[in-house]
């Protein structure tokens, strides 16, 4: 079967997804300046222990075969070895997304002797000084020292992840060297206006030059580093497509369950517009899935609205939907990065808009500021 074959097929939706995201909390002992789902505090009304297991059982009678858990910090939940286990004895994979903060030479040896689980250790700069900027101080130094306790379990390939941004990308390279030096696999995503990055896009996001770079480097790379399919807008750039799919996955083959179990059609829209149900509701995840009338009109054709004039719509097909929706920009409108630059009128509109009328995320668990004690 043609990629062109199966990305057809997968835009009308599939049984179960592909690709599901599960933040199991908001709790995080960090607060990235990007985060997509603004953590830092715990929301008391997180799944149970019990509740986690249950959807777990649907997603295996669903026939899942691998979960994407996040947070937060997911290893901040007692009961997150309990989860990973349950749902590997379930028969479903799961890769997990961490700071690193929590593996210690204990948890690296436990998480070696486990089957069907990776790790993406997050770090958004080849050096403490462009990663710490974005991550906090001392965020490198906590996402090696995980790398190395990793690599002495001889845990195997794990994934090095990094958004890409306006500050790390001339270090490309020493990405995938950083990589090259654990037996690591480097993952590189794009940078989305979400969460804390709603507020931190303007100054974070690559420039026009930084996306070609990214486009020919990938080309050049693209075999050995995995992107989850991000940045498909660059196709408008060239013949040659990036690997993947070529198509926004949302409410198709993926969406996300957040720590209370809401289900949005994308990690990347926290917002009520794109919330398709929740998994206490009657009928749980499947019934969501598979009858949410969001996720029934995002399976529906889309129409190529104000880029149906552009030659180049096959190839990055209107660009991300959440890098739409967080700038202004209407969701049939060109992406706010097209390489052509027809989104920089729309951008120019959307900063006219005052901040009030913005869509904003649905939640922020960002930790408060502390206050100096007196002296």
């Amino acid at each position: 079967m043609s990629v062109e074959t199966l990305a057809t097929q997968m835009k009308a939706g599939l049984d179960a997804p592909i690709c599901l995201t599960w933040e199991l909390t908001y709790a995080c002992n960090l607060q990235c300046v990007h985060c997509l789902s603004s953590s830092g505090q715990r929301d008391p009304r997180e799944l149970t222990t019990a509740e986690a297991m249950a959807v777990l059982d649907e997603l295996k009678a669903l026939q899942v075969f691998y979960i994407n858990i996040g947070g937060g910090e997911p290893m901040v939940r007692r009961d997150f070895f309990d989860l990973v286990e349950y749902s590997v004895g379930n028969g479903i994979g799961v890769k997990f997304s961490t700071n690193g903060a929590f593996i210690d030479a204990e948890k690296a040896r436990r998480l070696a002797a486990m089957d069907y689980v990776d790790i993406q250790l997050s770090v958004d700069g080849a050096d403490a000084a462009t990663n710490d900027a974005v991550r906090g101080e001392g965020s490198f130094a906590t996402a090696t020292r995980a790398m190395d306790h990793l690599a002495e379990a001889g845990f195997g390939p794990f994934k090095i992840s990094v958004v890409a941004t306006r500050q790390n990308v001339p270090q490309l390279d020493a990405f995938k060297a950083l990589a090259d030096r654990y037996g690591a696999q480097l993952r590189l995503t794009r940078l989305r206006p979400s969460g804390r990055a709603v507020d931190t896009w303007d100054q974070l996001h690559p420039t026009q030059a930084q996306q070609r770079e990214i486009y020919h480097w990938l080309l050049a790379h693209g075999d050995n580093v995995l992107t989850g399919d991000s940045f498909f807008h660059l196709n408008a750039l060239g013949d040659e497509a990036l690997p993947g799919l070529n198509l926004c996955g949302a409410g198709r083959v993926v969406c996300l369950i957040d720590p209370v179990g809401d289900v949005y059609a994308c990690p990347f829209v926290i917002h009520d517009e794109f919330l398709a149900g929740n998994v206490r509701n009657p009928g749980g995840f499947t019934e969501v899935w598979k009858r949410s009338d969001l996720f029934r009109s995002l399976r529906e054709p889309q129409s190529a609205g104000a880029c149906a004039s552009c030659g180049s719509f096959d190839a990055c097909q209107g660009g991300c939907m959440a890098a739409k929706f967080f700038t202004g920009l209407p969701l049939d409108g060109p992406d706010p990065e097209c390489v052509s630059g027809h989104g920089d009128a729309g951008l120019a509109a959307a900063a006219a808009v005052p901040v009030t009328l913005k869509p904003r995320p649905a939640q922020d668990h960002t930790k408060p500021a502390r206050t100096p004690a007196p002296v």
